[in-house]
């Protein structure tokens, strides 16, 4: 009984995983790493609502955050409530017409995220939408 170690004639025609299995890798590794860059704003737990009005997710719109700790995120800047009013006037200044999204954690009672919501409309934002989550059945 001998085998052969080599020198067969004829074509291998078995596939070689290991370069398949570099390159999925790879691919897994940068979408670990760019999927949480893609997410504006602040990570808060939204509410949840059965009749949402479904409105075109518009790249353009600014995003404001108000957290747990009712802390007011301008995208991903933190700002003082008093500052809010003065940023806004200035992104609005350089790209009017920009629509505002609100996103409000749960735990937040209505009259502190309608105090955010006042403040956007003081400093001229026209079109002001709050952020909600689609209710689930459990």
């Amino acid at each position: 009984m001998a085998f052969s170690a080599g020198g067969a004639k004829g074509v291998k025609n078995d596939i070689n995983v290991t370069p398949l299995v570099d390159v999925v890798l790879v691919l897994l590794i940068i979408f670990m790493v760019i999927t949480p860059m893609l997410q504006r704003g602040k990570d808060v737990k939204l509410p949840e609502a059965k009749n949402i009005e479904q409105e075109n997710k518009d790249s353009e719109s600014i995003m404001v955050s108000v957290t747990t700790d009712k802390r007011i995120w301008l995208e991903s800047n933190p700002v003082e409530p008093d500052a809010l009013e003065s940023s806004l006037k200035e992104t609005f200044a350089q790209t009017p017409g920009r629509k505002v999204l609100v996103k409000g954690d749960q735990s937040l009672t209505v009259a502190e995220v309608r105090k955010v919501m006042d403040r956007v409309r003081k400093a001229g934002g026209k079109g002001v939408s709050l952020a909600v989550e689609e209710f689930k059945k459990k």
